[in-house]
């Protein structure tokens, strides 16, 4: 079978299920494993490659006003490959090729490739996906194994959370200029590793905050997951957050528990490595009580230098 992947998360769920020799095209955006990097590529973004954040929000909330996508397919690389199978998503609105350019494609192309679109809201809802390609693929059991091998450990995090006695206020950015709430599964991902988000929903997208919004949430512990931005991408963007109106007064800044991920490999990626992301956001939480597993980086703790906020920042 011929597999081309539309969206990252698919391209690592069809890995993750010992697929990977079939897949004979992926999206620009596709980086893992890293063998991927060198397939074709069937999509390209119309973001510069050199906008800043604010300029990227303001193109995503234009483009959503006239309900097109950020990225587009390249349909002569699409129909030189000859694919048996897409994997897409129809969940975001920006962050892939639209479904109906999808749909479309598909109806063009040499014998009308089965299209499988991927829209989960949960964690259940990513290990159904996986469900979802294996049986597209023709390996089901193979599904199987993989699903109960990610649902052991994140059953193993939830059953170390239970000795939890103090569980902290979480507040988990999606996005830093303007502020966005975490969603969909990433609440849920912090109860899992011991904490209470206190803005985001389970279930519901990310939404626009307002500073105080943040501010009010009082989190004893700030993470920052930047969709779609390396760690050191999203560094880049601290200083808009640390010189906030009353920044150095958060909680999560006097106690110096201001974490920061790479977004774009971990927690806005719905595929295997959300379970990586529940094991590095809780060993962030509660480090006493979740071993950080050997194959994964902690989350990056903002220095007292980082956060802005001098010497009385605690350690």
């Amino acid at each position: 079978m011929r597999i081309v992947s539309l969206l990252p998360s698919a391209t690592e769920i069809v890995c993750e299920l010992g697929l990977g020799d079939g897949l004979v095209g992926v999206t620009h955006e596709c980086d893992y494993p890293v063998f991927v990097r060198d397939l074709p590529k069937v999509s390209r973004t119309l973001i510069p490659h050199d906008a800043s954040s604010g300029d990227i929000d303001a193109l995503v909330r234009e483009r959503l006003k006239t309900q097109r996508a950020l990225y587009t397919l390249d349909m002569p690389t699409l129909e030189r490959l000859r694919p048996d199978l897409l994997v897409t998503q129809a969940l975001c609105d920006v962050c892939a090729v639209a479904e109906a350019e999808v749909t479309a494609a598909a109806c063009s192309l040499p014998g009308r490739p089965r299209v499988i679109n991927l829209e989960p809201t949960s964690l259940e809802d990513v290990l159904d996906t996986l469900r979802a390609v294996g049986r597209a693929a023709g390996v089901p059991d193979r599904a199987e194994s993989v699903i109960s091998a990610l649902r052991s450990r994140v059953e193993a995090v939830s059953r170390r959370s239970e000795r939890v006695v103090a569980r902290p206020r979480v507040v988990l950015l999606e996005w830093l200029d303007p502020p966005f709430s975490c969603g969909h599964w990433s609440p849920e991902l912090v109860r899992l590793a011991g904490g209470d988000e206190v803005i985001g929903q389970a279930g519901w997208p990310s939404r626009t905050l307002t500073w105080g919004e943040v501010s009010n949430g009082s989190p004893d512990v700030l993470v920052i997951a930047c969709c779609g931005f390396t760690l050191e991408r999203t560094l880049d963007d601290l200083p808009r957050l640390t010189a906030s109106p009353g920044w150095a007064d958060l909680p999560a800044v006097r106690a110096g528990r201001v974490y920061v991920t790479d977004g774009n490999a971990y927690f806005s990626r719905p595929g295997p490595r959300l379970v990586d992301s529940l094991e590095i956001l809780a060993h962030a939480l509660h480090p006493d009580i979740h071993p950080l597993p050997r194959a994964l980086s902690a989350a990056r703790r903002l220095t007292p230098a980082e956060l802005g906020a001098g010497e009385t920042v605690g350690v």
